[in-house]
């Protein structure tokens, strides 16, 4: 059985356990945190979560490990069968991560944490932020999924990364840029929150945020 390692306050754990509960595979959780200890690096190379135990050993990266669950488990696929639509599905992960959340993530320390973030970096990161929104209505549908009519794995990651800067953007900002640039987005969250594993996921997540902060 597959065993996952991470944390629920982490938007990729989420993403892989989502990922996995949708695909009716049955897993482990084990909690761990990032960590430079060598038994940790042993299984992920820089530390970083999540990554998993397989019958092949340890593999990480959550898109990595998507895309082999996708291959190993394709019962239930949340990938699109045409090749060409299985790639804009790619292209729409990678899009929204590297464009939009990897840049957002910057002023999740003040956002989440009240870490200051300077001036010049809030103005930056709202600059590339909308620039990277613009970009996903580009690509996404949201009829009623993001790439059409079939929940895939681009509706995993756009429920996760799209609250979590819609939230951060409004903190800082005073004005949620997801909800500024992606029409019907509050229609499309309530429509995912429906959907049983997405609850179980969202309720994992809040119950770690609440733990987080009660230890401060």
């Amino acid at each position: 059985m597959i065993t996952l390692y991470g944390f629920a306050l982490s938007n990729y754990y989420n993403k892989t356990k989502l990922a996995l509960l949708e695909k009716g595979i049955p897993f482990n959780e084990e909690v761990v945190r990032p960590s430079q200890d060598a038994a940790v690096l042993k299984r992920s190379p820089l530390g970083k979560i999540p990554f998993i135990k397989t019958d092949g050993g340890y593999l990480s990266e959550s898109q990595a490990i998507l895309e082999y669950l996708e291959d190993t488990y394709p019962e239930q696929p949340l990938y699109p069968a045409n090749v060409f639509e299985r790639a804009k599905c790619r292209e729409f992960i990678q899009h929204l991560e590297l464009n939009v959340e990897l840049v957002a993530r910057r002023i999740y320390g003040e956002a989440l944490f009240g870490a200051p973030v300077s001036q010049e970096i809030k103005d930056e990161v709202r600059q590339k932020v909308e620039a990277g929104l613009e970009g996903v209505m580009r690509l996404a549908r949201f009829s009623p999924y993001v790439l059409g009519e079939s929940f895939t794995a681009a509706d995993i990651v756009a429920w996760l990364h799209l609250g979590l800067i819609g939230m951060a953007t409004q903190k800082l900002y005073g004005e949620n840029l997801v909800a500024a640039h992606v029409p019907g987005i509050v229609d499309y969250f309530e429509q995912m929150e429906s959907r049983p594993h997405v609850k179980q996921v969202a309720e994992g997540r809040d119950a770690a945020v609440q733990a987080f902060f009660a230890q401060k």
